[in-house]
């Protein structure tokens, strides 16, 4: 006979109507061994609302401690316990704590189900009147500009709808950014507090959202950006195959690669692609700057 081993439960909570509420929460939440939280606070309230009481032990999981707390709830979970893991609101490890302990309770071959519940993700999508047929999760973008403008240019080509999650005090510096290397009149949508009292989503080019933004914009938010589009060999110019080797080069691709790789993308010959670089880079002349980054 085997060993025995607890369970380890994801369960969705509510990212704004309570009424949301997967009707298995309130039941795991009651019968859980432990209550792994993002936050102990808000978990009372969520208790609370549900008109339920938890009846096991409740611990912190967050950002701050989750690398030393996870070894610990891993050792209950080898024991037998039934482990519950909630966070602040939709689906723990999706851009909250999570997954750390996902992977360390696969490694011991302990089950792993979950409670699914509401997504921002997937509810910005639907709302967002873009493609959603394939997509990407990109999360939180780097706070800091240039590594902000790294990241993005990262996915300057990526075809499929990209979604984000920012910060509203960020919000017109990363729409800003966004219409600087997608282009300004790639379409967006940014969606505003979702399922709450005061859900808004707007949509428009990145340009106009970024002026939008920058009045000012509160709550939570959920960015969704139309892929880039798929473009043929004859609607691309000299100037515009130079842009993409240069987006590639500054993503940390080497030159060779980055045109190798716009090559391939637009159905052209690598020579094709060579070409409107070093042009590009005579036409720039001489000077300190014209160097290996320039175009």
């Amino acid at each position: 006979m085997g060993r025995v081993t607890g369970t380890l439960v994801l369960a969705g909570t509510p990212i704004g109507d309570i009424a949301d509420a997967p009707p298995r929460l309130a039941t795991e939440l009651v019968n859980a061994d432990i209550v792994a939280a993002e936050d102990t606070r808000r978990l009372r309230g969520l208790t609370r609302a549900l008109g339920i009481h938890t009846t096991g032990k409740v611990v912190s999981y967050f950002e701050g401690n989750e690398s030393a707390r996870t070894p610990e709830l891993v050792e209950a979970l080898v024991g037998g316990a039934r482990v519950l893991l909630v966070t602040d609101a939709g689906m723990p490890s999706v851009s909250d704590p999570g997954y750390r302990l996902v992977a360390a309770a696969v490694e011991q071959d302990i089950k792993v189900t979950a409670v699914p519940g509401p997504s921002a993700v997937l509810t910005a999508l639907a709302l967002s009147g873009l493609p959603v047929d394939r997509f990407c999760f990109e999360g939180f973008l780097p706070r800091k500009a240039g590594e902000r403008l790294g990241r993005l240019r990262e996915v300057a080509d990526e075809r499929r709808t990209l979604v984000y999650f920012e910060a509203p005090h960020r919000l017109d510096d990363t729409l800003a950014a966004m219409a600087e290397v997608f282009g300004a009149e790639r379409r967006a949508a940014v969606c505003r507090e979702l399922t709450k009292t005061y859900e808004e989503v707007k949509r428009g080019p990145l340009a106009d959202l970024a002026a939008w933004a920058a009045e000012g914009v509160r709550g939570e938010i959920t960015v969704v950006v139309e892929g880039a589009p798929e473009t043929g060999p004859a609607e691309l110019d000299a100037e515009e195959l130079v842009r993409r080797v240069r987006v590639r080069e500054e993503a940390g691709e080497r030159r060779k690669e980055a045109i190798a790789a716009v090559a391939a993308d637009a159905g052209l010959p690598k020579r094709e692609v060579f070409d409107a670089v070093v042009a590009a880079k005579n036409a720039a002349g001489p000077g300190p700057g014209n160097g290996k980054g320039l175009i």
